[in-house]
């Protein structure tokens, strides 16, 4: 089965560095442009202008798609765990994958539909993104306690479950500030509302 092959993991450190890779080269192009600000612009601010928008499109969408691989051989890991354990229902699983594979989706909505031409469509598309992955980090955390202490260490688990809190933490304002204004340009001049 592929989630029992050796050399697997690579993936997700993979899905870790090019995500990291498409943030930091897209915020220098951006910066060194001149089309953002250097001091802690919105990610989606650096991928919104050329020529930015075109390496930060193709590489966040490589993301997804590598974001979708790693979900899938989680899944497969868990499948294969469960079948000697019985921890959780393949449908729990199922559920979790495709929460997860909805998240990847809004990435790619996210990449493809830059934030000031089609603002409406990457919004909904962040908030797919950023909402699901919430879902789906807490379900992985949820399917660890239920595996442990066979397939997992109790202090993974906890380390899962703190990323999800703070996870869960951060979208709550995420939601209400961005609830409360309209972003519809990114240079602003002085005096501007």
């Amino acid at each position: 089965m592929l989630c029992c092959m050796p050399g697997v993991a690579v993936v997700p450190a993979l899905l870790v560095v090019w995500s990291s890779a498409a943030f930091i080269i897209s915020y220098v192009i951006a910066v060194l442009a001149g089309h953002v600000e250097p001091l802690v612009p919105y990610i989606s601010d650096t991928g919104t202008k050329p020529p930015e928008s075109g390496i930060f499109g193709f590489m966040i969408n490589i993301s997804a798609l590598l974001g979708v691989i790693t979900m899938y051989i989680r899944y497969l890991l868990i499948e294969k765990q469960n079948e000697s354990s019985h921890f959780i229902t393949s449908s729990c699983n199922m559920f979790s994958l495709c929460i997860g594979l909805m998240g990847c989706t809004g990435m790619g909505i996210v990449a493809t539909f830059q934030e000031l031409a089609v603002p409406s469509v990457h919004d909904i598309g962040a908030l797919v993104a950023f909402g699901s992955g919430v879902v789906y980090i807490t379900l992985q955390s949820i399917i660890s306690y239920k595996s442990c202490p066979q397939w997992n260490t109790y202090f993974v688990c906890h380390m899962r479950m703190a990323i999800s809190v703070i996870s869960c933490i951060a979208f709550i304002p995420m939601i209400v500030f961005a609830s409360k204004i309209s972003m519809t340009k990114i240079d602003w001049a002085p005096g501007e509302k």
